[in-house]
Parts: C-alpha cells; sequence; structure tokens
C-alpha cells in the first residue's frame, strides 16, 4: 500500500506521517516544498519529492510517479489571519494546489482513495452550537471561503468524476510543531523566550474571549486515518473534541507554568477584522463510523507546546541564533 501526503512536511502532515510509519506497514511518500524540519527524525523512513502542486504539470508527474493508492490532501496555506492581508494568495494557494491534484489523479487514471482536508471555518459564525456537518456554509474570513470551495470541490470530482473521495472538516488544532502565527505557539513561544531574558516580561493579547474546540493534533492525525480508511467515499466528518476552551485558558495554563513572572497587556493590533464568539464542534458521526475519540487533554497539548519553545529556543541559544 503506497500512501501520499502532501504536506507531509508540514504541521498535521508530520504528525500523520509519524502516525503511519508507527501503525501501518504503508509505503509513505510526501510532497514537501520548503522547511524539512518536522519530519527530519523520519529520515529513511519516508520517501520525500518536491512539488510545488499549483504547477499541474509537475503535478501529473508526480501522480504518474507515485501513483499512490491512498492520498491525504493536508497541503495549504493554514493562517486564518494571514488570509485577511492578502485573500488572493490564499484562495490561489488552496483552490490550484487541490484542483492540480485531482486533475492529476483522474488524467493518470490511478484508483486512489483521497481525503481532503477541509476546516470548520468553512461554517463561520455558527447558527447553531454544537455545529455538525449539516450546518450550512457561512464563512466569514477569505481562508473560510477557500476551504468551503475545497470542500465542494472535493465532492464535485466525487459525483461527476467517480473519484472516492473522503472530506473532513478539523475544528482547531494545537501542540507540539505548530507554526507561529497561531495562538498557542505565539503565546508559548514569548513565554520560552522571556525565561531566558530574551524578551521582556510582557505578553501583549488581542481577544482573549473567543472560544474554540481545541483538539491536539496528534488525535487529528487518527482522525484522517481512520476517516480514510473506515470512511464513506463521499461522506465528509467533523474532527473536534466537542467542547469550547476560550483562548484565555491556554495563556492561564501557560503563565501558571512559566518559571517567571509575565505580564500581560492588551493590544488593539492584534484583534481580528472578525471574531466569532464561540465554536463547538459535533464529531458524532465520526465516532459512531470509526471510533475516534480524542485521548490528548487540552491542557497537555499546551504544555507540550511551551516544552518544545523552551527546547527551541535553548537550541537557537547554543548556536548563537538571534
Amino acid at each position: 500500500m503506497r500512501a501520499l501526503i502532501t504536506g507531509v512536511a508540514g504541521f498535521a502532515g508530520s504528525h500523520l506521517a509519524d502516525y503511519l510509519v508507527d501503525h501501518t506497514s504503508w509505503e509513505i511518500w510526501g510532497v514537501v516544498r520548503r522547511s524539512r524540519w518536522r519530519i527530519s527524525h523520519l529520515q529513511g523512513k519516508i520517501h520525500t519529492v518536491a512539488c510545488d502542486l499549483s504547477d499541474p504539470v509537475a503535478t501529473q508527474q508526480l501522480i504518474a510517479d507515485v501513483r499512490p493508492a491512498v492520498v491525504f490532501h493536508l497541503a495549504a496555506q493554514a493562517n486564518v489571519g494571514a488570509s485577511w492581508y492578502n485573500p488572493w494568495s490564499t484562495y490561489e494557494a488552496n483552490l490550484k494546489a487541490q484542483l492540480s491534484l485531482l486533475e492529476a489523479i483522474v488524467n493518470a487514471k490511478v484508483e486512489a482513495q483521497v481525503l481532503v482536508v477541509g476546516s470548520n471555518e468553512a461554517y463561520g459564525r455558527p447558527v447553531y452550537l454544537p455545529i455538525d456537518e449539516n450546518h450550512p456554509f457561512r464563512p466569514v474570513t477569505p481562508y473560510g471561503v477557500s476551504k468551503a470551495t475545497q470542500d465542494l470541490m472535493a465532492q464535485q470530482y466525487y459525483l461527476a468524476r467517480n473519484i472516492p473521495v473522503i472530506r473532513v472538516r478539523p475544528f482547531n488544532h494545537i501542540g507540539p510543531r505548530q507554526s507561529l502565527g497561531f495562538v498557542c505557539p505565539d503565546f508559548a513561544s514569548q513565554v520560552a523566550r522571556i525565561e531566558v531574558g530574551l524578551q521582556e516580561p510582557v505578553i501583549r493579547v488581542g481577544n482573549l474571549s473567543a472560544r474554540r474546540d481545541f483538539t491536539d493534533v496528534r488525535d487529528v492525525a487518527v482522525a484522517y486515518w481512520l476517516a480514510l480508511t473506515q470512511g464513506t467515499p463521499g461522506d465528509v466528518y467533523n474532527v473536534g473534541r466537542g467542547e469550547a476552551h476560550a483562548i484565555q485558558e491556554i495563556l492561564d495554563i501557560l503563565l501558571q507554568a512559566s518559571r517567571v513572572p509575565i505580564r500581560v497587556e492588551q493590544d488593539p493590533k492584534r484583534m481580528r477584522p472578525s471574531d466569532v464568539p464561540e465554536v463547538v464542534c459535533d464529531a458524532s458521526k465520526l465516532r459512531a463510523q470509526t471510533g475516534w475519540k480524542p485521548s490528548i487533554p487540552f491542557r497537555q497539548s499546551v504544555l507540550d507546546t511551551l516544552e518544545e519553545w523552551r527546547q527551541r529556543v535553548r537550541q537557537q541559544e547554543s548556536v548563537g541564533a538571534p
């Protein structure tokens, strides 16, 4: 069984690769573009290939060469905040890559089961809570628009091209290896730098009252595997814990774990143009079909993120990095 992970060097992609290496006998291939630090520990265990998925010709060659039996499509511009500043780059990155990939599968006549990763951001401002798969799309961010379109595109290729596509709509996920630009690593990195004197003991924050459904990325990786192997082609599954936590809770956990006192200051520049007060996931459909449920507590996810940043800051100090 040959599996292809697009975005294998990304946050969720690297954890999915970890899971597949440890729990399957599959031959794992991954598409990379730039940084590979998240998968450096997997050298010799997976095959990687450089490919710009927005290039249809290169993507066609990739699929023809690898001929995967399963495809996990995770590659995307995933920063919601960044999508406000350059919406087109988000649309182009997320839509063109997926279109190239699905067209390549059709043209190469590869019989691959495909998992397309959407997002709860497609739901936008909730009409009701918890949000199930029947909730209408009401995206309030450019990123949400791109993910809603990816979702619809995947459904179209299932209906019109008979590609066995399964869609997932993950809610917020956190944990080790997440990039800066997301709330948990943004706070954790600052705490780690403050502890060693690389930053003044102040964390500037935006809206701390927003409540989100956070799931550990390692649990999300398991959900993706189960959805693809046990889900029904053409169907869609939410992925989330089923409970909301305020951004304030993340900050409180980190401040309690900090080795030095830290001051918190409100910064109006960190407020987003449109913020949804509360989001809660209904993942009962995925649980009923696959038995999936999160196993890593919310607090542990936050503390694991902090510990990773402490290690990274120590490594930066040891090599004299700024």
